[in-house]
């Protein structure tokens, strides 16, 4: 395994550990015990809880940014773009649920941590708010939407996004996640047409 995997791997365990303990319960002890290493081999990757907390969140963003690009560079309408971000992200949050759960119960829910960097940690995201944003732009462009306020914007999708996946995560939703994905899409368009 080289360092990069390793990395990766270090981080995939911080984020099951994070999401079920919580970012201040857990330790790097447990990460390393978990990994069973040294805890002096998981501060040769990471020098400190913080450090890997931040890589972490760059690695969910960025695993999502890779999805959202892939769709951004398709000849598609704006509003089709939606459609097939919204069944990329629900096929995401399936597939990754320990992510997403840190996502909102650490990086959303414990903003004091992030908020020693400059932007209180907005930058760690910053792969994926730019495909959304080229996103946005190209549907206001294209005149699919009109809502042309980025952060009016970015608030209708990730809002609307992030209420069905803590409704997902509670299962109250009374049929699967993915038969929501065409009135989820929908719901975002009319909030980006308004």
């Amino acid at each position: 395994m080289n360092k990069r995997q390793k990395r990766a791997k270090i981080i995939a365990s911080a984020l099951r550990l994070f999401s079920k303990q919580g970012f201040y319960k857990t330790t790097m002890c447990d990460i390393a015990d978990t990994l069973q290493i040294s805890e002096g081999t998981l501060y040769n990757y990471f020098p400190s809880k913080m450090s890997l907390a931040t890589a972490a969140i760059s690695h969910v963003t960025g695993k999502m940014a890779i999805d959202l690009r892939y769709i951004n560079n398709k000849s598609i309408p704006a509003t089709e773009k939606i459609c097939e971000f919204v069944r990329s992200y629900f096929c995401f949050i399936q597939k990754n649920p320990e992510m997403v759960e840190y996502f909102f119960q650490v990086y959303l829910s414990n903003r004091e941590i992030f908020c020693d960097e400059d932007d209180c940690g907005f930058s760690l995201a910053k792969e994926f708010i730019e495909e959304l944003e080229r996103l946005i732009n190209d549907g206001v462009q294209t005149r699919h939407f009109t809502q042309e306020n980025f952060f009016i914007a970015f608030s209708s999708i990730m809002g609307i996004l992030g209420s069905i996946t803590f409704l997902y995560n509670e299962g109250v939703l009374q049929k699967p996640l993915d038969e929501h994905c065409d009135e989820i899409a929908q719901a975002i368009c009319r909030a980006l047409q308004s």
